[in-house]
This record gives C-alpha cells, structure tokens and sequence, in this order.
C-alpha cells in the first residue's frame, strides 16, 4: 500500500512571537516555495520511494494521504479524559481546557490522543482550526483526499531532540531551532544565547535520541556536545507518518459519503492490517475455482464416457452403420428403416394417429373431414362446443400426442422427442 506524506507550512508568526528567550532578534517568519508542498513517498511505510516538492495538483498519487503539522503549530495539554458521548466530547474537553487556551475555543482545534480510555490521564493536541483547515483545503480541491493529519512530533519517552535549520533571507548564515519531545510534553525554542542550552535537562536522560538535518548537524553535535543522527526532512515525514495521531477529529474529521465511503472503505481495505483478510478472502476464491474446474472435468468425463457407451450401441445394433457422426439420430434412423422394412406402423404412420384420434373421440360426433399429410393428422371439427375440443385436446395430449388447434381444425402428431 503506498501512502503519500505531505509536510504542511508552518504557520506564519509575528517576529516577537518567535524571540529567542534571551531577548535575541527574532528569525523571519517561515518562507513557502509558491504553494508547493514537501513531500515524500513510501509503499511498505518504512522505505522512502520518492521525494521532492510539488503543486497540490501534481503530487505522486497513492492509496493513502498523510499531512504532518509542523511541531512549532501544536500545542499540548495533559488531562484526564472525561466521560462524555462523542457528540459533546468536544465540548468537554472546552471545558477543561479553557483557562490554558491561548486562543477564543471556537477558533481552537482539539485531538485527543490514540486509545485513550476515559477517565485515564491522556494528552490532547490544539491548533488553530481555520488554519489547519485552509491548508486541507487546496489538497481537496486539487482531488488531493488527505486521510490523517499526524503531528512532525508528540509527547513521547524516551525523550528526543530534533534540531532543523530555520528559514532564513538569503545570504543570511543558517539559524537553527530545537524541538525537545518526551514524557512531558513538547517544547521549541531557537538555538541562540545561553538560555537556550538551559532549557534543556543536565544531564541528558538516558536512551535520548538526537536527530538533526543534513544543513545543521555538524553545528548541531557541536553545541549539544553529543553525537546526532542525520535525518532528512522526507525522512521526518516517514517517522511522523508511522505514528498512531490523527489530528482530524470532530469537525475536521473526513467525511465518508457515497462514492468517498466506498474509497475509503477500499483503502482501509488495501492497507497491511487488513493483509490476513485478503489472504483468507483469496484462498476462499481459489479453492471454489479449482473445485468448480474439478466439477467441470467430471461432468466432461461423464459426458464422454456417455456419449462412447451410445456409440458403442449403434455400432453393436447397426454395424455397418459407418462413421459415427451423431449417434442419437444416426439410432433413430436405422431402427425407423429397420420398422418400414419389416411393415410395422410408425408412431407419424396414418393408422397409430387414427387410433389415438378414436381413443378420445367424442360421443355422438361424426367425421366429416380429415388429412393427412405423412407425418401430421388434420381433423374438421365443425359445429363442435368448446369444452368439447378442450376435452379431445386434454385427452390426445395425455396419451402422448402432440395437437394443435386452429379454429375448428384440429391437427396432431406425435410428440417430438427431446
């Protein structure tokens, strides 16, 4: 199954939003290449396949489409979640968290944490929601659907540090920022000044994972004093994608109508955890495949071994029949010769219609007319009352004649064998 991964913008920020914590002067605001989005390709969600930038309208396509938000847009809050139904949840987690909202709660989204249980301590993600949704928007409109937003980083143990290079105007030395992830939560602040260093734990804790971007690792190892492994930002991506988040929750949720029901439910379909189903549903099919083929060959070898055994009767009853072409009618023929050699009447022959006829004539009816043409006998029946020919029908049918009326003319023959 491949999944495509899109690393969304960062939000634009006022300068004094983003001051060092020393005081230092503030980075510029994040730039965008256009509108073209970082993106990276994978098809088994652990090797990258492909990588670059691109217009929402010319991304790779894939069976599944996850956003990561950068980690400097996200904000998180440790709660106990309440016990609420999932229509008012949201507003219950408002209710919480209203005193440690920066922002009003109707511009505020909210995520709650992968399997939380009610009534256990869980974290819960906040962004702004017109945001987020005006950088969904274009990916839909250009037929992009994204399935999940995930979060570039979350509150996770053991802690990590991801140190990235900050946009900067060219000709400018490249800044660099620190996004600190553990237990506690997640925290980013610039590289700059010595308050910086002092956000951090002395000494690091144990099993601490460094990460840095090719442009600042060098300088990243040097002021950590800690050895750091390279990642590329699409090798970020392919991290951030395997998490279990998924940001899109109450209102941003995607919508599963129609024809988007059916897709969705074919991707959830196609993905790995699905992969033993599509196994057993594949084995069902080729088993009732080869027992229909095993019908098949049987049915064929019966067929044959019938069609021998009526060959071999005309050819034991007739034998100088010559090349047996259709064996049935080849029988039928040679026994009728074999009967008007030796002068016996056909079933067709005037005589055996002329008894049949007889057998269910009606009482106090005269023959007045008949034909015969070789094969059929032709009756008038004329002044003759309906429930009369229904009888002579119903009773010539019954003793195996086949009879045809027309007005009052009544015609029968033998009934053709099938």
């Amino acid at each position: 199954m491949s999944i495509l991964i899109l690393q969304l913008p960062r939000r634009p920020r006022q300068a004094a939003a983003e001051a060092a914590p020393d005081g230092d002067e503030a980075p510029k605001p994040a730039r965008r290449l256009g509108d073209e989005l970082l993106y990276a390709l994978t098809h088994d969600g652990v090797t990258l396949a492909r990588q670059g930038s691109a217009m929402p309208d010319l991304l790779p396509q894939a069976d599944a489409v996850v956003a990561v938000l950068p980690a400097e847009d996200l904000s998180w809050h440790r709660i106990t979640l309440p016990k609420a139904p999932a229509a008012r949840m949201r507003a219950a987690l408002v209710g919480l968290l209203e005193d440690a909202l920066l922002d009003e709660a109707d511009r505020v989204h909210l995520a709650v944490a992968p399997l939380s249980k009610a009534g256990e301590p869980t974290w819960v993600a906040a962004c702004d929601r017109e945001w987020l949704r005006a950088q969904l928007a274009p990916l839909e409109k250009a037929g992009v659907r994204v399935d999940r937003v995930a979060p570039a980083v979350w509150p996770d143990d053991p802690p990590a540090g991801y140190f990235s290079e900050l946009p900067t105007e060219e000709g400018e030395a490249t800044a660099m920022a620190l996004t600190w992830s553990s237990g506690a939560g997640v925290a980013s602040w610039p590289v700059r000044g010595s308050l910086a260093r002092g956000l951090l734990p002395e000494p690091l804790p144990e099993g601490t994972r460094l990460f840095a971007t090719p442009a600042v690792a060098a300088p990243a190892e040097r002021w950590i004093g800690a050895p750091v492994t390279v990642q590329s930002p699409a090798e970020h991506l392919l991290q951030a994608s395997r998490s279990l988040w998924n940001l899109r929750q109450f209102d941003l949720a995607p919508s599963s109508r129609g024809l988007s029901a059916v897709s969705e439910a074919w991707r959830k379909f196609r993905t790995p955890a699905w992969r033993p189903v599509r196994l057993a549903l594949m084995a069902i099919v080729a088993v009732h495949l080869v027992g229909l083929n095993l019908a098949a060959w049987e049915q064929r070898r019966q067929l044959s071994a019938r069609r021998a055994q009526m060959n071999d009767l005309l050819l034991q009853a007739h034998p100088d029949i010559g090349p047996v072409i259709d064996a049935p009618t080849q029988l039928r023929r040679a026994n009728e010769a074999l009967r008007a050699q030796a002068g016996q009447p056909g079933p067709a022959d005037l005589e055996p219609l002329l008894q049949l006829a007889a057998s269910a004539w009606p009482m106090q009816r005269t023959l007045q007319t008949l034909q015969y043409d070789g094969t059929a006998l032709s009756l008038l029946a004329e002044g003759w009352s309906p429930m009369e020919i229904e009888q002579f029908r119903t009773a010539l049918e019954a003793s195996g004649a086949q009879v045809l009326v027309e007005g009052s003319r009544i015609t029968l023959s033998p009934r053709k064998r099938t």
